[in-house]
């Protein structure tokens, strides 16, 4: 699944992840929140609107597993109100990285790129969080920071409740690859930010946490899995992490009101995998 071919090296896999189990039964029928979620985000559209607006740059938006554009066209119509160029993939339904899926990713970076004159943000909704991660790994001239919601970049792919839907509609096993898990737990050199629930029920939390580096970060809001592009926690901390310079880039702060809403951690995903 790995985009990049010039790859950083990367250590074992951290102790513990192999330990990790997908959310339980719980947590999964959480999820049915999600249509809470969007009309939390129409009801809180007056203050969404507050945001400063963008500089203008684009953003790629990269669907869920087994999801299509659809389900990104509130996040991408929110990106274009703040003064955002969003982008979605358009390659219908998001079943893994079949043929041809990575080579049109890697041509639209370039294409969007290069109409635009500017590196260009990855925002990516589950598996396609991986997605933006690994082509900011093969591509970092063309980046300009990477922001994932509940993506599973970090553990084995059978700490997520999805992982049975995967293989069937990918036709490729999540059998236990060190060298795979090692790759993609590396972050990329540009500003990343995950987004993250300890209430997801699809991906167990502990999958999405960046190693404590200077450009990475984790947020933690309160979402479902499913409903987290459409969260309006999730959606202010995307438009703040988005109107950041990545000359000047800075972790989310949360002095003031923020910390009532948002927590931080700066864990390794060992150290958060030890606490599971």
């Amino acid at each position: 699944m790995a985009l990049n071919r010039r790859r950083k090296p990367a250590g074992p896999p951290p102790p513990g992840v192999d330990l990790l189990q997908p959310p339980g039964a719980l947590l999964l029928m959480l999820e049915a929140r999600a249509p809470w979620e969007w009309a939390a985000m129409i009801a809180a559209a007056p203050w969404l609107r507050q945001l400063p607006r963008g500089d203008g740059h684009p953003v790629l938006v990269f669907p869920g597993l087994g999801a299509t554009d659809i389900t990104t066209a509130p996040l991408r119509t929110f990106l274009e109100d703040r003064g955002y160029v969003p982008y979605p993939w358009k390659q219908g339904f998001n079943f893994g990285p079949r043929n041809g899926v990575l080579e049109a990713l890697r041509e639209q970076l370039r294409h969007v790129a290069e109409r635009h004159q500017c590196r260009v943000s990855l925002l990516g909704w589950s598996l396609g969080g991986v997605y933006a991660r690994e082509l900011a790994k093969e591509f970092p001239e063309r980046a300009r920071c990477v922001i994932t919601l509940g993506s599973p970049f970090a553990g084995h792919p059978r700490a997520t409740n999805a992982w049975r839907f995967y293989e069937m509609v990918s036709g490729q096993s999540v059998e236990h690859n060190d060298e795979l898990i090692s790759q993609l737990r590396v972050p990329p050199s540009v500003p990343t930010t995950s987004i993250y629930s300890k209430t997801d029920g699809v991906v167990a939390w502990q999958c999405s946490i960046n190693p404590d580096e200077p450009h990475t970060e984790n947020i933690e809001v309160h979402a479902s899995h499913i409903g987290m592009g459409m969260n309006p926690l999730a959606l202010y901390a995307i438009a703040d992490r988005l109107a950041q310079d990545p000359a000047r880039w800075e972790r989310f702060d949360l002095r003031g009101a923020r910390r009532w809403f948002y927590k931080t951690t700066h864990q390794s995903p060992m150290q958060a995998a030890s606490r599971f």
